[in-house]
């Protein structure tokens, strides 16, 4: 048994323990991320940052987050078509279910960038969004429909896709407020 279904096994084992508890996973790994979305959108209305220093983050954010989830992550799975883990492992306790392809984790990638960008921008901020980034990716795990190895794969697509969006979007400002 290889490492990745090891640890899947490790954190599974959490779910169907009582009726609580996976209730709690179920909403982290599934409801938590709008909470997530809607604390950001907050957190960009209610800034006291100018109105250019209040929106670029949210841009910047929305568009790493889209081109990690929809653009890299939905390329890569066009040609890995790994099952997601209760589908194929025996004696999993799921909780959700998804017809999707399991590598890599698309919540992870999106939620990666974000948490990225945001920290980036703001390192007070970006810190709770990368707390609330794991506890719904671990959420997933646990919930049966990632392998950890899709988490990391999605984290990693999500924070270099963040790098190079802020890296192109500080190039992009600097030129169009360059003064001569």
């Amino acid at each position: 048994m290889t490492f990745d279904t090891q640890l899947f096994y490790l954190l599974n084992s959490f779910a169907g323990k009582s009726p609580f508890l996976d209730s709690v996973i179920v909403f982290c790994a599934t409801y938590l991320a709008y909470l997530v979305v809607i604390a950001l959108l907050a957190l960009v209305f209610l800034s006291r940052y100018s109105k250019r220093e209040k929106w670029m983050p949210l841009i910047v954010a929305g568009t790493a987050s889209v081109i990690a989830r929809f653009g890299i992550t939905e390329l890569i799975r066009a040609f890995s078509h790994r099952p997601r883990p209760f589908a194929t492992l025996p004696d999993v306790h799921y909780l959700l279910t998804d017809s999707a392809w399991s590598f890599p984790s698309g919540h992870a990638a999106f939620f990666f960038a974000l948490s990225t960008v945001l920290y980036l921008y703001d390192k007070k901020w970006g810190t709770g969004f990368f707390i609330a980034t794991i506890v719904i990716t671990v959420s997933r795990v646990i919930a049966g429909v990632h392998y950890p190895s899709d988490i990391i794969g999605g984290a990693i697509i999500g924070i270099g896709t963040a790098y190079g969006i802020v890296f192109l979007a500080q190039k992009v400002k600097n030129n169009l407020f360059r003064t001569y």
